[in-house]
């Protein structure tokens, strides 16, 4: 199978960017990371850093970061996993014109992702959270001339936007409950959420936005139809950064909703339940680079299961896999990518033979195979040991917990052969001739995350007292130690590992037979949540063409008439619920020259209603206007009485410029008075003179007229408060307006001019 996704990756021309953007790419990651290195005693010591400034203080809104071992180790990752994508970058998509953008979009991501994690405010949280939301889809997204990549990216973007929504939503409740959104205080003040009646509220929109984001069921069908992204945002996105979002959120926010048989309950179910779905998906994929985003779901179902926990054990076992899932899989999806772009196929049926041809290549996908499949001296066998300790460490269902585990591992281990053994062993391919050395820069960013997965499973105490106790330490809110070491003896959770590996090179040699079992099972399957994607989207567009057939069908009547009925209801519904029916009002003694004013009106709105010639009907409302320009006059308002003729004059000499030049119009039997629009004109009419007789009747306070009263002269030197008001207090609106005006009078001006050239031709 050919790699459409990957194909920008060897297009390109002459004009291309030149070395030193594979020199100044790594530069900005790399300065983060060996900044937060910098820390890193700090942080052991169990120290924690915040800086920031207010960002609205009105709102209670600050621009603060905070950092303790958490946000270190989530930072540490996204920096240091970015730093050897930008490398791997650089030399995979050599020759790309557009590689200017795309670390432009890389980089956006990065600073949206070290935002999210370092946040101190849960406002400025979701603000970065949507950064990455946006980064995301324009790096799935970057080989914008595919279809495929296009609808990835709009699915990634919708669905994660709506978590983004829901997540919005709990951190406002949150915020109202504790009375600040600043999330340290928020940890401290966990109980006053657990007790509040929103929380279960809350616990559903905050595990809505972090399942969204970290793929969880029924969210999980975004992440393998993201693998359409060029293979470096796969290795960044989808192994240490975007998809880790969600588990991130889910333990920074363990102390405050934690504890509690739904967190528990909820967490752990759709942490197995994603993970079972994800293995079996994964064991039906011959694309490498698919299989390997379905092992990145069952690694986070995992993940999820565990931190549903309250034991210690299980969370640190999740701590733990996050930081050996982010080594190894980085590297095998950039393995996969060096594969792809030296071979031209991912199609693990075509692929072998190439370990001579890709030995580089051949040495990182081995050892990072071993640490995924949990092999000894790797991190992952640690790693792995830890999961089955926390599996049996879980209160409620250990057995369940730990069944899940063993298979999930042992469908992990059959994936690891899948892509460590399969492509490189075997006869050589027929057209090796072809296959070229990769250069240095494709395979020296996963040979040394490979290593990585080796030296610290030799020396776990390197990342266990410095990255995970801290980390562990900030979820659990008490100090906690991890002793992370290779040998714990003959023991249950070493039982579990010989039998996950049994079960995992079973599945291995008999995959052909299990691949045409699953193949022809899901297929089938009328419930896939990809293909139930595509209707709900289906029909969303229906219904949109449904109610612009009903409501957006140009005919002008329609228009108003929904606009009004709508109003209407709306105004009776507040009479309803106010209970404001019974009047009380006194109508003032009218002189002889306001009962002309409103005989005027009344006599222009019953010509306009009878009238049957255009015409008429325009001059009546123009009489209508003009009535009503009276009576602003009669009662101290000659401004806005001003304004209103000035708009009856100029209306009615636009209509006149405009009726010659229209079809001529000749009224049918059933042209004239219209029943219904008057009883409708007459029930708008009518709600609305009760509106302002009860606001007439309602006691009526506003500083703001008072400050406008009292600023008026010695501010704005007008005694006019209307004219201050509009150019001098409120002057940008007014300019804003006059502008509006202004470019609409160009555009009409335009419009004509054309039409006038068109018909002198």
């Amino acid at each position: 199978m050919g790699s459409a996704g990957d194909m920008e990756s060897r297009s390109g021309d002459k004009k291309t960017p030149g070395r030193w953007i594979s020199l100044l790419s790594p530069i900005p990651p790399a300065i983060v990371a060996l900044s937060l290195l910098f820390h890193l005693p700090d942080i052991s010591a169990g120290r924690e850093f915040s800086f920031g400034v207010n960002w609205v203080p009105e709102l209670g809104v600050s621009l603060r970061f905070y950092i303790d071992g958490l946000s270190f180790l989530f930072a540490l990752l996204i920096s240091g996993i970015g730093f050897f994508i930008t490398i791997y970058a650089a030399a995979y998509l050599r020759g790309n014109p557009l590689l200017r953008r795309f670390f432009l979009y890389l980089y956006l991501f990065m600073v949206g992702m070290l935002g999210l994690v370092l946040a101190s405010d849960l406002i400025t949280l979701f603000v970065f959270w949507e950064v990455t939301t946006v980064a995301s889809y324009l790096l799935i997204g970057f080989n914008h001339s595919s279809a495929v990549a296009r609808r990835s990216a709009l699915q990634a973007l919708l669905v994660t936007a709506l978590g983004g929504l829901c997540l919005l939503t709990a951190f406002l409740l949150m915020g109202q409950i504790v009375d600040s959104y600043d999330l340290e205080e928020l940890l401290i003040k966990g109980e006053q959420i657990k007790s509040s009646s929103l929380y279960l509220p809350i616990l559903i929109l905050v595990l809505i936005g972090a399942f969204s984001k970290s793929a969880q069921l029924p969210f999980h069908f975004w992440l393998p139809n993201a693998m359409a992204a060029p293979t470096p945002v796969s290795a960044y996105l989808h192994s240490a950064t975007m998809v880790k979002a969600g588990i991130y959120l889910l333990a920074r926010l363990h102390p405050v909703l934690a504890h509690t048989e739904y967190w528990e309950w909820i967490l752990t179910c759709t942490g197995i339940a994603t993970a079972a779905v994800a293995a079996l998906a994964a064991l039906r994929q011959t694309d490498l680079k698919l299989a390997l985003a379905y092992t990145t779901v069952i690694a986070l179902g995992t993940i999820t299961m565990f931190l549903g926990s309250d034991a210690s054990a299980a969370v640190a076992a999740a701590i733990t896999f996050l930081l050996v899932h982010s080594f190894y899989k980085a590297a095998l999806f950039m393995v996969v990518g060096i594969i792809d772009r030296q071979t031209g196929t991912r199609d693990l049926t075509r692929l072998h033979g190439l370990a001579k041809l890709l030995p580089f290549a051949f040495i990182a996908a081995l050892a990072s195979a071993l640490s995924m499949a949990g092999f000894p001296p790797f991190l992952g066998f640690i790693g792995k040991e830890l999961k089955y300790e926390g599996a049996l460490a879980v209160a409620s269902e250990p057995a369940l917990v730990g069944t899940a585990a063993i298979f999930a591992n042992a469908v992990t281990v059959t994936v690891a052969g899948m892509v460590a053994i399969k492509p490189f062993f075997g006869p050589p391919p027929k057209d090796a001739s072809r296959i070229r050395w990769a250069p240095p820069g494709l395979w020296i960013s996963p040979l040394v995350l490979s290593a990585f997965g080796l030296t610290f499973g030799l020396a776990p105490d390197l990342v266990g007292g410095g990255l995970v106790e801290p980390a562990l330490t900030a979820i659990l809110g008490l100090p906690e130690t991890i002793d992370l070491k290779l040998w714990h003896g003959i023991n249950i959770p070493l039982l579990m590992s010989i039998l996950t590996f049994v079960l995992g090179v079973i599945m291995y040699v008999n995959l052909k037979r299990m691949r045409a079992w699953l193949n022809w099972d899901f297929t089938h399957a009328p419930t896939s949540a990809d293909l139930l994607w595509d209707k709900s989207l289906e029909l969303l567009k229906a219904f949109a063409a449904l109610q612009t057939r009903i409501l957006q069908n140009g005919i002008m009547r329609r228009y108003l008439t929904v606009i009004f009925v709508t109003l209407s209801m709306a105004l009776f519904y507040a009479f309803v619920h106010t209970g404001h029916f019974s009047l009380e009002y006194t109508a003032p003694r009218l002189n002889l020259k306001e009962w002309a004013a409103i005989l005027l009106t009344v006599g222009g709105t019953f010509t306009a209603g009878f009238a049957r010639k255009p015409l008429t009907a325009i001059c009546a409302l123009g009489a209508l206007g003009v009535g009503i320009a009276l009576i602003y006059l009669f009662f101290g308002a000659p401004d806005v009485a001003i304004t209103q003729i000035l708009v009856e004059t100029l209306y009615l000499v636009l209509i006149a410029a405009i009726l010659p030049r229209l079809p001529v119009f000749t009224p049918g039997k059933k042209e004239g008075f219209r029943p219904r629009d008057a009883l409708l004109g007459a029930t708008v009419g009518l709600l609305f003179t009760i509106s302002i007789l009860v606001v007439l009747q309602t006691p009526f306070e506003s500083p703001v007229s008072e400050f406008y009263k009292e600023a008026a002269v010695p501010e704005a030197h007008g005694r006019n408060i209307v004219n201050v008001i509009l150019v001098d207090f409120r002057a940008l609106d007014t300019f804003g307006e006059i502008i509006v005006v202004f470019t609409a009078a160009v555009a009409a001006v335009t419009l004509l001019g054309h039409h006038l050239r068109r018909g002198k031709q």
